[in-house]
């Protein structure tokens, strides 16, 4: 299912506009907590790279964390992720790749995200 809100907008070169891709990272949540991962401080690393086989297109790395190493929702959340990454103009591939370090601590959390929180 096609996510309409999606900004259709790509760079000159027909690369995914970054600022498009985080705003689909920002659509993603844990479904425990009310702020979307961005916020969160879970996204370590985004990039775009050009892929050079025959099928073109641009692929979307991303390393994030979750708030616990026992969060049994990861693949879930990495999934999600994904998903909306791939709904990108440009985008025909993703990886949402999970690691633990550094280690996530709440001063990750953005100004946003702890005003949700009620952190501040």
């Amino acid at each position: 299912m096609a996510d309409s809100s999606v900004n259709a907008s790509t760079l000159a070169d027909g690369a995914p506009d970054p600022e498009t891709v985080w705003d689909q990272l920002k659509k993603v949540y844990d479904p425990e907590i009310p702020v979307n991962i961005v916020d969160l401080g879970l996204v370590y690393s985004m990039d775009i790279e050009k892929i050079e086989e025959a099928e073109g297109g641009y692929r979307v790395n991303v390393a994030m964390t979750l708030t616990a190493p026992g969060c049994g929702m990861g693949p879930a959340i990495a999934e999600d992720a994904k998903t909306k990454i791939l709904l990108v103009p440009g985008v025909t591939s993703a990886e949402v790749r999970i690691t633990w370090e550094p280690a996530w601590n709440q001063s990750m959390i953005s100004e946003e995200g702890k005003m949700k929180l009620g952190l501040i």
